[in-house]
């Protein structure tokens, strides 16, 4: 049997610290081993008992949680799960969070009840098993420079992963010019995240980034994020495609789901299809790459050991692909 994950619970709130611990202790291979009420008591609970995963409250008073969390990730990077208010700010919040390497970001409870945990439980246990032992990073402090104009060669791009994708995102979108090939994304973020995440990346990026609609054309130069919530989104037909939203239950607990936008792809596009993963820590994405396969696509997904990168694959051919080389793979791939 696996060793349970050891979460330790950072938040200067007594009540709240409670009602976490109390939630998660309630998750099958999730044991708390401490709880802190800020940075100071967090950074010495670390040192002594050697947490695999932490929460953290963005909101605390003194070193606020980005500031922590930065403090972290510069010093000594590990998986952490952070909590946030559901406002405009706390949407904000959250987003620099994920971008300084978070792995997601949750909002509190509106009632500080036990009922309003439960709500969250699945996700949380799953994203907190998950974090464990995921490589983590801290944010790139060099500047990532735009690509020269593409010589485009039709093909069209698909991207799916979680939250703890936004790093990533971000410097993969920062590599593309402004002339980038037709881009779908499908990222599992929380509700009312998404318009933030556009508002942020757009003031850094080259091409145009835009919320996902359904019966958009897609374009050269355009970046289209799929809304979490009630919908799905295919790709129509390849060339001359369209967005469609698709009123469809959930595949593997997501919607949108990155397995059916992957597999809308393969079956418009197959080899003018190119998919990357970014690491879905579930079911969701698994079933979308064998699409790609089947389909003659190109496919970029995690190495088993994910220190390594990603692999490349198309057919039987693999190759592998540095995680810092993804925006210029991708693009020679749509280069003439």
């Amino acid at each position: 049997m696996a060793a349970p994950v050891k979460v330790l619970v950072v938040d200067d709130s007594l009540t709240m610290r409670a009602l976490l611990s109390g939630a998660l202790e309630r998750i099958p291979g999730v044991t708390v081993v401490g709880s802190a009420d800020g940075a100071d008591e967090a950074r010495s609970m670390r040192e002594t008992l050697h947490p695999d995963v932490m929460t953290l409250d963005v909101e605390m008073p003194g070193m606020s949680g980005l500031e922590y969390l930065a403090e972290m990730m510069e010093k000594r990077p590990m998986p952490v799960i952070m909590f946030s208010t559901r406002t405009e700010a706390g949407a904000e919040a959250s987003i620099e969070a994920l971008r300084l390497g978070a792995i997601d970001c949750f909002p509190k409870p509106k009632v500080a009840v036990a009922a309003e945990f439960d709500k969250i439980l699945a996700k949380l246990g799953k994203r907190i098993k998950a974090a464990k032992g995921a490589p983590v990073k801290g944010a790139s402090t060099a500047k990532v420079v735009a690509a020269p104009p593409l010589d485009w060669n039709g093909r069209i791009v698909a991207i799916g992963g979680e939250a703890a994708a936004t790093q990533t995102l971000f410097d993969l979108f920062g590599g593309f010019p402004a002339n980038c090939p037709p881009t779908v994304v499908v990222q599992h973020l929380g509700a009312g995240l998404a318009g933030t995440m556009i508002d942020r990346m757009a003031a850094e990026i080259a091409p145009r980034i835009v919320l996902a609609e359904d019966g958009m054309t897609l374009e050269q130069g355009t970046i289209y994020l799929a809304p979490p919530g009630d919908t799905h989104v295919v790709v129509d037909a390849w060339p001359n495609g369209k967005l469609r939203m698709l009123p469809r239950d959930p595949v593997a607990g997501e919607r949108p789901s990155i397995s059916i936008l992957f597999a809308s792809i393969a079956k418009a596009a197959g080899a003018e299809a190119v998919g990357l993963l970014l690491g879905a820590d579930g079911e969701d994405g698994d079933a979308g790459v064998r699409a790609l396969q089947a389909g003659n696509s190109y496919c970029i997904v995690p190495a088993e050991n994910r220190a390594e990168g990603f692999l490349l694959s198309r057919r039987i051919a693999t190759q592998p692909v540095p995680a810092d080389q993804l925006a210029r793979t991708i693009l020679k791939l749509c280069n003439k």
